[in-house]
């Protein structure tokens, strides 16, 4: 889940008695109110203490925590090395938190943490590898961006702008001109159209047949009139004509022999022409010849990019002003706007150019990297050379510069490129050097978008993002130098439900409206994905090192632990290749204590019956990241202001009890351990379970009854 550690940095801190205390600072914290109810917790001893590690020898301690807190080597530190013995953090071992939009890795911030953890005596849990949530959307985006084809900007590309397959076409319907002396006329079959002659005619053009009609070209457009041809006995001086009635565009002869050939007739069109036929003309032929394929190609350079328009601002309609201004009414009253456009009309100048200036543009975005074009549309007279402008958001300015106009309406083109995601982008015109009247029709802002690129396959997909996350996970690995021997390597991958129907949640997976997220598995595949995961970890993570799969609701009762029961499913898919090896189960155990008895002991039940569905799954048990709130009668959540000293101390025997059941379910080889994620009650203004009482401790460092049921857990009493 995206959630955040609770954690909080202590200043100066008050003396008293309840509160832990370090050996790496003198650090107290201020008595709680009602001293008498929390005395005894003075008698407790630090948590990891209650463990028995000669019984459970695999057994972790751990807790939640944050980079910047714990490597201050303040009052957190010192709590939780006095009381632990795993730490995890929440972000910073996130892909999201070392890998910037750039696919640039930075992984300064863990190397701190894990060298601190470790000369502390602590051991450092990884979590986590591959996630749909905080990951670097924009970057891995990128690599799936359509590829860009090697084009010669230079090199013509053929167009089809008519085609006529007479070997499909069953019949000849166009004009044609057939001596009955020596012909009876065209035959269309599946060969092609035919024109047989008995004998030769001295006038070539008394016999002659259309073989495409209905064509147009363009001025200045180059074509090539393409034509199959065959016949016997063969010929060099078959005519055509290409053209319209009265007016020929290109005229010559065409060779052919037995054997179907291609024939390239290349023209440039100087006029515009429609009505285009294609004549053959053979009364100087005696034989049999044959025509398929007509087609007429035009001959277009590659678009290597072309303009997408983004932003549109009309000041001929726009009816009146009310974008931001800056005009001194010493010298304007402020600019109009009627149907010529946008006009500023200034009796004089003052020497600062900024302070007279006007809003054209404003409320659009732009993205990063992007080829971007601003259209103005002005006129002015008298003419300038230095209108000057900006584009830009307040404080950030992306292109300046100045335009020049005269009294003709004329378009001024911007070319620039963002270097930044930037919304509410304007375009400013300062004018105030410059005495005279100036006027804007129109503001476009176009987005340049490559022409010569094509969509990744979906095996380049799956083969560009099986790399990104090899990069990743052999990075963070790298990082970490081996100090690292446990991982979430793969986090909440079951959603909660059935859409398939087998019986099982289905993994989940994106849609159009999550935009900030990234599911690896939508392109490497339900099973690839996490096999992957598993690979790369074992490739480049230390010998030995275990792989859990992380997910939070396994102890719903609501359902019958079903998502534990899907996730131990999807386990054996994981590993049916016969080599991902799955080492352990975690469970975040987020849960509340209910104030209805009923359902609590449905609550109980559930979680009892998880510990023993993850014992079944052969695989190692960890409970990863247990809080805890409190729910009242009316199914409320209670804030920690809120929470009676009665209500504490059910939360304190629920911790007690789900501790309890840890050891006496899960036997010593299948444990991992159990990691406390909240160190403190969470405050009103945290992202996670706010104002809620989710800690072992208050939010002055003080021991509460949770902690002592916790204890009382871990020591099995």
């Amino acid at each position: 889940m995206n959630k955040k550690l609770i954690i909080f940095a202590f200043g100066t801190i008050m003396v008293a008695s309840c509160a832990d205390k370090f050996d790496t600072a003198d650090y107290e914290v201020t008595r709680p109110e009602n001293v008498k109810n929390y005395a005894y917790l003075n008698n407790y001893k630090p948590l990891k203490e209650y463990v028995d590690f000669t019984k459970n020898p695999n057994f972790h301690l751990g807790v939640g925590t944050e980079v910047q807190e714990y490597s201050k080597q303040e009052m957190v530190y010192g709590l939780v090395n006095t009381n632990f013995t795993e730490v995890v953090d929440g972000n910073a071992m996130k892909m999201a938190s070392c890998v910037n939009d750039k696919g640039e890795m930075d992984f300064g911030n863990v190397q701190q943490f894990i060298n601190t953890v470790t000369e502390a005596g602590l051991s450092v849990y990884g979590h986590t590898l591959a996630w749909h949530s905080q990951q670097p959307v924009k970057y891995l985006s990128s690599l799936l961006k359509d590829k860009e084809l090697d084009v010669d900007p230079d090199a013509l590309i053929e167009n089809e702008v008519y085609m006529q397959d007479w070997t499909t076409a069953g019949s000849y319907s166009m004009w044609g001109q057939f001596p009955e002396a020596i012909t009876a006329g065209p035959t269309v079959d599946g060969d092609g159209l035919t024109l047989a002659t008995t004998g030769s005619i001295s006038n070539f053009w008394e016999l002659q047949y259309m073989v495409a009609d209905g064509l147009s070209v363009e001025a200045g457009k180059e074509y090539v009139l393409r034509l199959d041809l065959k016949g016997s006995p063969a010929s060099e001086n078959l005519h055509y004509v290409i053209g319209a009635w009265g007016n020929d565009i290109k005229t010559g002869l065409l060779d052919f022999g037995e054997d179907w050939a291609s024939h390239d007739i290349a023209f440039t069109a100087s006029d515009n022409v429609s009505g285009v036929h294609v004549l053959l003309q053979s009364g100087d032929y005696a034989g049999t010849y044959t025509v398929g394929k007509v087609q007429l190609l035009s001959l277009e350079k590659p678009a290597l990019e072309v303009e997408q328009e983004v932003y549109y601002q009309d000041w001929t309609t726009a009816g009146s002003y009310s974008m931001w201004g800056q005009f001194p009414e010493a010298i304007t009253t402020g600019p109009q706007v009627d149907g010529d456009g946008l006009t500023m009309a200034t009796t004089g100048s003052i020497s600062n150019f900024w302070e007279l200036q006007y809003m054209v543009a404003d409320g659009f975005s732009v993205k990063a990297d992007t080829k971007y074009v601003m259209h103005l549309t002005l006129k002015g007279s008298p003419a300038s050379e230095k209108l000057h402008y900006v584009i830009g958001a307040w404080g950030n300015d992306i292109k300046t510069g100045v335009l020049d106009f005269n009294d003709e309406w004329a378009t001024k083109d911007i070319i620039f490129t963002a270097s930044d995601d930037i919304s509410g982008v304007h375009m400013l015109l300062q004018s105030g050097d410059y005495a005279g009247t100036y006027q804007v029709k129109d503001v476009t802002l176009c987005e340049y978008v490559s022409m010569n690129s094509i969509p990744l396959t979906d095996e380049e997909k799956k083969d560009t993002l099986t790399w990104a996350m090899g990069q990743w996970v052999k990075g963070m690995m790298e990082a970490c130098e081996g100090n690292v021997k446990a991982w979430d390597v793969v986090n909440e991958a079951i959603s909660g439900a059935d859409a398939d129907g087998d019986g099982f949640y289905d993994l989940q997976h994106g849609s159009e409206d999550n935009t900030t997220d990234f599911f690896w598995q939508d392109y490497l595949g339900d099973a690839n994905y996490v096999q992957t995961a598993v690979r790369l970890a074992r490739q480049y993570g230390p010998e030995g090192v275990k792989l859990f799969v992380n997910d939070y609701n396994l102890e719903s009762d609501w359902d019958g632990n079903m998502k534990l029961k899907s996730l131990i499913n999807w386990i054996k898919v994981w590993e049916s290749d016969g080599v991902t090896k799955i080492d352990g189960i975690g469970s975040q155990m987020h849960i509340s204590c209910y104030a209805n008895p009923t359902v609590q002991e449905n609550k109980k039940k559930a979680i009892e019956d998880m510990l023993k569905l993850m014992v079944e799954s052969g695989k190692l048990v960890r409970i990863s990241e247990l809080d805890m709130g409190y729910v009242d009668n009316d199914n409320n959540e209670v804030a920690t202001a809120k929470l009676t000293e009665e209500q504490h101390k059910e939360m304190a025997a629920l911790y007690q009890w789900i501790i309890k059941k840890y050891f006496e379910i899960v036997p010593a080889n299948q444990q991992w351990g159990i990691c406390q994620w909240c160190i403190t009650d969470s405050p009103a203004n945290s992202g996670w379970r706010a104002n809620q009482p989710v800690g072992l401790w208050d939010q002055n460092y003080n021991r509460k009854h949770t902690y002592a049921g916790f204890a009382d857990g871990l020591s099995g009493k």
